[in-house]
């Protein structure tokens, strides 16, 4: 009978180490879950940044060619005023000769359709 005990002891020994290793197991698995989790979460916030620092460069970049372009419009219309400005100069004498001739120098005569009473 001891021997049955001893061997039931031995069973019941052996389980309780196989549960002890069983948990052990668990508990590193759920340990190796979290830091491999923590590893992925590390990557994604690293590529995050990554990309957030990509679409900024873009983003500066495209608002830069913008604010060129903006620069380039501003200065095609400064350049268009000052033409302008120096054509009125240039020309403002002579058409105000042209125009005062024009209102001066009246010709009176009988206009073409005008039938004289008989």
């Amino acid at each position: 009978m001891t021997s049955q005990s001893q061997g039931i002891q031995q069973l019941l020994q052996a389980e309780k180490r196989a549960k002890d290793k069983l948990e052990e197991a668990k508990k590193r698995k759920g340990k190796r879950l979290k830091q491999a989790k923590e590893e992925a979460i590390a990557e994604i916030d690293h590529y995050r940044l990554q990309r957030e620092k990509e679409f900024r460069n873009k983003q500066t970049n495209v608002m830069g060619s913008q604010g060129n372009l903006s620069a380039k419009i501003e200065e095609q219309t400064t350049e268009t005023i000052r033409n302008l400005t120096s054509s009125y100069h240039k020309n403002m004498e002579s058409m105000m000769k042209k125009l005062l001739s024009t209102i001066y120098d009246i010709n009176p005569e009988v206009h073409p359709n005008f039938r004289h009473a008989v």
